[in-house]
């Protein structure tokens, strides 16, 4: 929560963004050491999906480390959390060590933000109030926002579902038939506290399970937190239509090759398909020889031609005046009019001239990137 929807929101990340999961020690915004363990093993070289599917804590550090605690604060003041302060600027906050915690009713109304597309709604417990003749005496009049847009919201639904169908994930017990199901546990240090927080089209449900008096929370090796969580939501659906999560807009899922985790050619033979918001695609991979996507590949070039023609334009204004000042056209002592340039001849500007040098320029260069075999370079990566 911290985490992923700041940083997907403000395109820190991508679901195949790769991060080392190794015991780290980190110094932290008050300039002392900080150490934080994981749950599981340490599995090295490994995509943000991957983290997720069986909560890894290392690569969400260093995720917010590049976000900034500063960022991931804001964003969760619009998701309705009040409980912050300025003690939760730091990196422990992306593992939900708030000085004050969350209440699981502001959890479920954060929750329930990734699961309305992005927009947040002040939980409420009644929708109306009626007296004894059935009149309708109060409405419940709910603030809402705009947090996220939908493509954000989708891409963090998609992975949240990771934890429920991976094969290591955290709350595979939370799959409820028929349903796409986003889920996410959570464990504070000690196993203080434990939670389940998830959702369907059709409900958002938040458990915690913990004492007043903190002590170490032992169950048969398993989440209590989504155990309730499960024997509550999957009755509830039981006689409800079938949905998944509806694909948003500006959302492009692709090809990916496993080895390279980059968009992949005709030649890349152990693909998955991911999910990206548009504007954050990767590149066309290059360690196998075959075609690129001809989709991918132009929006890739356009990117490059209109990235080098700014810089090129940037460039131009910034020299001095006389270096790209036009010379006044002067009257000829004749009073014969200037010259001017026929009609069905239109002048190319200089900008034109550079962006059709730079498009085929590009162009010539992804032609070589097709033939190019880098040296193989062996990722270590578990059903992303």
């Amino acid at each position: 929560m911290a985490v992923l929807v700041p940083a997907l929101a403000e395109k820190v990340i991508t679901p195949v963004s790769t991060y080392e999961d190794t015991l780290t020690t980190f110094i932290d915004y008050n300039q002392e050491e900080y150490s934080p363990i994981n749950y599981n093993d340490y599995l090295g070289k490994i995509t943000v999906r991957r983290a997720v599917e069986s909560s890894q804590n290392i690569p969400f550090v260093k995720i917010i480390e590049e976000l900034t605690p500063t960022t991931s604060i804001q964003y969760l003041k619009k998701m309705g959390i009040s409980t912050l302060n300025e003690k939760d600027e730091n990196l422990s906050l992306s593992l939900g060590g708030l000085d004050n915690g969350i209440s699981p009713l502001e959890m479920a109304g954060a929750y329930a933000m990734i699961a309305n597309d992005g927009v947040y709604i002040e939980p409420t417990f009644y929708t109306q109030i009626l007296d004894n003749s059935g009149k309708n005496v109060l409405n419940s009049k709910q603030k809402s926002r705009r947090v996220i847009s939908e493509a954000v919201a989708f891409v963090t639904k998609q992975l949240l579902t990771e934890p429920v169908v991976g094969s290591n994930g955290t709350a595979t017990y939370c799959s409820i038939p028929g349903m796409e199901v986003a889920a996410k546990t959570g464990t504070t240090n000690e196993d203080y506290d434990r939670w389940l927080c998830g959702f369907t089209n059709y409900y958002t449900a938040v458990t915690w399970f913990g004492f007043d008096l903190s002590e170490p929370i032992r169950y048969h090796g398993n989440n209590p937190a989504g155990i309730i969580w499960s024997n509550v939501m999957t009755p509830i659906h039981k006689k409800l239509k079938n949905s998944d999560f509806a694909k948003a807009k500006n959302v492009e899922n692709l090809k990916i090759c496993r080895k390279s985790l980059k968009v992949a050619n005709s030649g890349c033979q152990d693909t998955f398909t991911e999910y990206f918001i548009k504007g954050t695609t990767p590149e066309i991979c290059t360690i196998h020889q075959g075609n690129a996507p001809k989709n991918v590949e132009n929006t890739n070039t356009k990117q490059k031609i209109k990235n080098t023609v700014n810089s090129v334009k940037t460039e131009i204004n910034q020299k001095p005046e006389e270096m790209v000042s036009v010379p006044e056209t002067t009257q000829p002592e004749n009073n014969i009019p200037p010259i001017k340039p026929e009609e069905n001849e239109p002048e190319n500007t200089d900008s034109e001239q550079i962006e059709n040098e730079i498009a085929n320029q590009v162009s010539e260069e992804e032609k070589e990137e097709n033939i190019l075999v880098p040296e193989e370079i062996e990722i270590k990566e578990e059903n992303p």
